[in-house]
């Protein structure tokens, strides 16, 4: 029969998401780069490029939640076979092997200004540079009289916490293959809905609390940091690349609710779970790229030099 379907591929209607996507991020970058030149809150350059930069945000959350609703929708119509599942997952690596590239990026810049440091020292919360060809200040890293942050205290702590929140989804993922739904529901997992038989559900709910854990403790790190992120190349490149980081676990964080929220809705099958699937690689990635920054930038990053409040 003419038109009829011979084929393993999901052909896509027509979508507006696209487009509006498109259009909102412009807004969003406009508005952004209106802000950064005075913005809505700078009396003498008011502009309202806060609120253009808002504006587009709404409206790539909105594109977001639109179109993914869009993609679950067609995987319960049964559009997605085996070939589509497989090319998301393709799709799924390509993203994640960019996003090692992206913290490549940050790690060269840690290793550039760490190999080749520059002249200049850190007193009384003030950069003091070197003038050219002055030998006053000896180019060490981290700059001298900068204290650093106790790898050995909170960054370890959140390290454990993450490695832990990896063997929670992995045990969540590994509950769903095998069908380990349902049971009775007592307790205080049965207050939130769980049966205790369920480790999807378990198993989720325990990854985000750690995530959201690990968030706080960071938070908190930030607050009483010893370093500025302004005007020096060591704060810089640490927040930067920590930030980031902690960018992605929040990321992550709320891609697991979605998937949590599913879940509790019955979505996810043995068989086709594709989008917890996403959620569990992703989440290990940054569980990977935190062993890295760890490593790198806490302990090798901070070594010899002296520790704030030690």
């Amino acid at each position: 029969m003419a038109g009829a379907k011979n084929h393993d591929y999901h052909i896509l209607p027509p979508s507006i998401w696209p487009l509006f996507g498109s259009l909102s991020a412009l807004v969003m970058a406009s508005g952004a780069i209106m802000w950064m030149h005075g913005g809505h809150l700078a009396a003498d350059k008011a502009n309202g490029g806060g609120w253009i930069f808002f504006a587009g945000l709404a409206g790539v959350l909105f594109t977001m939640y639109s179109w993914w609703a869009d993609v679950v929708r067609e995987a319960h119509h049964g559009d997605h076979t085996p070939v589509v599942q497989l090319h998301f997952r393709y799709g799924m690596i390509l993203f994640i092997a960019s996003e090692v590239m992206f913290f490549v990026g940050w790690f060269w810049a840690f290793f550039d200004f760490s190999l080749f440091p520059t002249a200049m020292s850190f007193v009384d919360g003030q950069v003091e540079r070197a003038a050219e060809g002055a030998t006053a200040i000896a180019a060490q890293w981290p700059p001298k009289g900068l204290e650093v942050i106790d790898a050995f205290e909170l960054p370890l702590l959140n390290t454990l916490i993450l490695l832990t929140s990896g063997t929670t989804v992995t045990w969540a993922h590994h509950a769903l293959i095998h069908n380990q739904r349902g049971g009775e529901k007592t307790g205080l997992w049965g207050l939130l809905g769980v049966g205790n038989r369920d480790g999807v559900l378990k198993g989720l709910w325990l990854t985000v609390l750690l995530g959201a854990l690990f968030s706080s403790i960071q938070a908190y790190e930030y607050m009483h940091a010893p370093f500025p992120f302004k005007g020096l190349n060591y704060g810089a490149a640490f927040f930067m690349a920590t930030g980031f980081h902690g960018f992605h676990v929040l990321i992550g964080t709320i891609f697991l609710i979605v998937c949590l929220i599913r879940a509790y809705k019955g979505d996810f099958t043995p068989r086709q779970h594709f989008g917890f699937e996403a959620a569990a690689w992703y989440w290990h990635f940054v569980d990977v790229v935190w062993l890295f920054l760890f490593v790198t930038v806490y302990v090798w990053g901070g070594w010899g030099a002296p520790v704030h409040g030690g």
